[in-house]
């Protein structure tokens, strides 16, 4: 069997405003399949993976914040796996190997393959896979990574150096971090790949790393004890200090849609979204998710992106060196977020002088769909039905509800909302303390 872990990281810095902490670049559906429906990269991915005619069972390792945007997007039999906290990579796919020996039943001598979920590839990269597992099975090396092909002296990426370049599989003599440009073609002379962030070993080979840090009882044990795992990624903690490394050479497509100068090369639409002006524009794109219109007229080499996170206008070469901008001016919690129940969206927030906070949020329930039975400690909330029909429970009591109901949540009260037909609610949070957190939840009220 052919464990293949594909992790779901990402902070959504790099495609501001499009991605945030919960709406990393793997879900955008901004790609398309060979039928011309908007796909997400992890869609594109799972795709990818049911083309290759091997038994695998697949893995994904993610933070809670993304559970229901890959149960919404994700069809088929998969485990999934969600950090208590994010670590980095190493702690993730530690976690992953704990879950597929206490959970899942995989032994030892098992494969396992580790993938970014996010890679833009042609079809033969995903068909190492077999490369990579015969490899292992062969015993190789302890750990056998895919390297590809570099096209051009990229100074994003880093490198795996060969030993020698005997064979369908290398050995590997040292690894090159993000070089300047002309290191980077000097790496390439000399038979360099670049780091593709596969990873593949026996599941056994992972136990024993993971026992240097912990010795879990049980999958809860090791969930439970996530911190004192390392905050590192995998590369730095393991692979570099490992001593038995080997490399599958790679030399088709493959890509980092990272940044919007490279994920602007792969979408099929020059805009979407509520803009005008589009044709007045040489190699520009545009994104317009609010609700007003956009108009862009005569940019060049530029992608404009609207979305309720913020507004983005830049050089698609200056794209790549957001990061600290962005920090400087995103918020702290996501403005939209799709949910399994629908989605919302932050209107306004507001800070009084008493010290004081108000939220404003839209809230869409799905027809069918309910938000889970919950609590809040530190906050009031006021719902207030826009259109739409359904119920509110409040401590076990259930009321209909329908437009210009308004409903008041103390802080401590139970309650969960559902809907008959699609519902619109405006929900105002009041308090002095209006996070995220400040949640707990008991399941489903209505089965």
């Amino acid at each position: 069997m052919i464990n293949l872990v594909l992790l779901s990281g990402g902070s959504g810095l790099r495609l501001w405003p499009l991605s945030n902490s919960s709406r990393s670049k793997q879900f955008l559906k901004v790609l398309r399949n060979a039928n011309k429906n908007h796909i997400s990269m992890i869609q594109r991915v799972f795709s990818q993976i049911q083309n290759i005619p091997l038994e695998i069972s697949v893995t994904i390792a993610a933070s809670a914040s993304q559970k229901h945007s890959i149960e919404s997007q994700v069809q088929g039999d998969y485990s999934l796996v969600l950090e208590p906290e994010r670590r980095d990579t190493a702690p993730a796919i530690m976690l992953s190997c704990a879950h597929l020996m206490f959970e899942q039943g995989a032994q030892g001598d098992d494969t396992v393959i580790v993938m970014p979920i996010d890679t833009y590839a042609d079809q033969g990269y995903f068909d190492c896979i077999a490369k990579l597992n015969v490899a292992v099975q062969h015993d190789v090396s302890d750990l056998v990574l895919l390297g590809a092909t570099p096209t051009y002296p990229s100074a994003k990426f880093g490198y795996i150096l060969p030993r020698d370049r005997q064979g369908d599989v290398w050995p590997v003599a040292s690894f090159k971090e993000k070089p300047d440009e002309q290191t980077a073609a000097g790496y390439i002379k000399a038979g360099g790949l670049w780091n593709c962030g596969v990873f593949a070993f026996r599941l056994g080979y992972m136990q024993d790393v993971l026992k240097g840090y912990y010795q879990p009882e049980d999958f809860k044990d090791i969930s439970d004890h996530y911190a004192i795992l390392p905050k590192n990624s995998f590369d730095y903690e393991i692979v570099e200090k490992a001593s038995s490394i080997s490399v599958i050479p790679y030399s088709g497509a493959w890509k980092d849609l990272g940044t919007w100068n490279t994920l602007t090369e792969e979408m099929a639409d020059l805009a979407s979204g509520r803009t005008v002006g589009i044709e007045t524009c040489d190699n520009t794109h545009v994104i317009n998710e609010l609700d007003i219109p956009l108009v862009t007229l005569g940019l060049k080499d530029v992608a404009v992106v609207a979305s309720p996170d913020g507004i983005l206008v830049s050089d698609k070469n200056h794209s790549s060196h957001m990061k600290p901008y962005v920090e400087k001016v995103a918020e702290s919690r996501p403005m939209y977020e799709r949910r399994h129940w629908g989605q919302y969206r932050v209107l306004s927030s507001s800070v009084f002088a008493d010290g004081s906070r108000t939220l404003v949020k839209e809230l869409i329930i799905k027809s069918g769909r309910q938000i889970s039975y919950q609590q809040h400690r530190q906050r009031t909330e006021v719902w207030t039905v826009v259109s739409g029909a359904g119920s509110v429970v409040l401590d076990e009591q259930v009321q209909s509800i329908e437009p210009h109901s308004v409903i008041t949540i103390a802080p401590g009260t139970k309650h969960a909302i559902t809907a008959s037909s699609e519902l619109h609610v405006i929900e105002v949070q009041l308090g002095e303390n209006l996070i995220e957190d400040d949640i707990e939840r008991f399941g489903n009220y209505w089965s």
